[in-house]
């Protein structure tokens, strides 16, 4: 029966000479992608790292260099039943997923792997051309420099997230249009807003009017997010970072609020300012600038992302930050971090205009009500 059903759906849906393989385990390009997302979002939920290897065979162009499909078979030969092999890019670069590994020397692994793929391919083809081939292997979860953590993800990771189908672009298309168009339109309507609390921020007590900080967008790129200033000038920052590395660390078992509460740092301007989030609204600008957008998961600081699991990274990678979003209307300091990362997650496996354009409108009357603010 099954075998019927396989037959009938390649009859009414044949596909493409490119794409077919050379036998079940050689996977074209969009379903090897599609795998290497499963199998990330699977190392995330284990905990059990995997290895990516992509192969680039681009300079392999005369007519008497193996095919695509005889490499991938090569290098199908050393690997395990568990493991996938395919197309990470159709006719140029062929990938092989090494699944399910468990905690292991990285060095040891890399120089493992390297010497079984090459002399997979020695069989098949000259050392010379061998070497014309790029070898490249890529950790998940994602390597440490030595020098600190390495914040920038790799996005041959994430090949799912770089090339988006025709549907998922015109959304994005659109949201960020939204993005530029709302922006624009609010930063004029609320200029009078704006210089009003510049000048009580001013002359309430000392320092610039905005405050400018680090933050890390999609992939781990930084930037520096905008905010009118709630804090007394020159304040120690330790403070906060010892609280989220705590309230991290114990997000499982506890329900300690995101936000300090009673922070001796906040002046009284900013206390006001923090309770109806009109802190952010120079974040506009991070948004017309492409930073954020509307919609999104919070932005983080560079020092929360030292504590975060491999599932919590997800909310940095898989869509930009944003200025409201679920957390912002349906949880603030009302949860705690894990819930957040959830909420976050949610948004992102959900996000569409209409959910946008909900949350937008949402999003004055959880201002005003100032449920879960501080």
């Amino acid at each position: 029966m099954q075998y019927l059903i396989s037959r009938i759906t390649r009859w009414f849906f044949p596909e493409p000479l490119e794409s077919r393989t050379v036998d079940n385990r050689i996977l074209d390009m969009q379903l090897f992608n599609r795998m290497l997302c499963l199998e990330r979002k699977r190392s995330q939920r284990t905990g059990n790292p995997f290895v990516l290897l992509i192969a680039d065979i681009s300079k392999l162009t005369d007519n008497r260099a193996p095919g695509g499909e005889e490499i991938c078979a090569a290098l199908q030969s050393e690997t395990r039943d568990t493991d996938l092999c395919g197309w990470y890019r159709t006719a140029t670069a062929v990938g092989v997923i090494f699944t399910a590994l468990q905690e292991m020397d990285r060095d040891s692994v890399r120089a493992a792997i390297l010497t079984k793929m090459r002399r997979a391919l020695s069989q098949i083809m000259s050392p010379a051309r061998v070497d014309r081939i790029d070898i490249s292997l890529h950790f998940f979860p994602e390597e440490v420099d030595s020098a600190g953590p390495q914040l920038k993800s790799d996005e041959r990771l994430y090949p799912d997230l770089i090339n988006r189908d025709a549907s998922t672009a015109l959304y994005h298309g659109a949201k960020r249009a939204i993005d530029v168009t709302l922006s624009l339109a609010l930063l004029m309507l609320l200029s009078p807003l704006l210089a009003l609390i510049a000048v009580l921020i001013k002359v309430s007590s000392d320092g610039p009017v905005l405050f400018r900080q680090r933050r890390i967008g999609q992939f781990g790129i930084e930037f520096d997010c905008l905010k009118f200033r709630t804090m007394y000038a020159n304040c120690d920052h330790e403070i906060h970072r010892q609280y989220v590395k705590k309230l991290i660390q114990e997000a499982g078992r506890s329900q300690k609020v995101y936000k300090i509460v009673d922070d001796p740092r906040v002046t009284p301007v900013g206390r006001m300012l923090r309770k109806t989030s009109l802190d952010e609204l120079p974040q506009f600008v991070n948004v017309l600038l492409g930073d954020m957008s509307l919609v999104g998961p919070r932005p983080p600081i560079p020092y929360e992302i030292d504590c975060y699991l491999a599932w919590h990274k997800r909310r940095i990678i898989e869509t930009k930050p944003g200025i409201t979003g679920l957390w912002q209307v349906y949880g603030r300091s009302r949860t705690n971090f894990d819930e957040m990362v959830r909420l976050d997650i949610r948004y992102i496996e959900r996000q569409s205009l209409w959910l946008d354009l909900k949350l937008m409108a949402m999003t004055p009357y959880a201002v005003l009500s100032g449920a879960g603010a501080y």
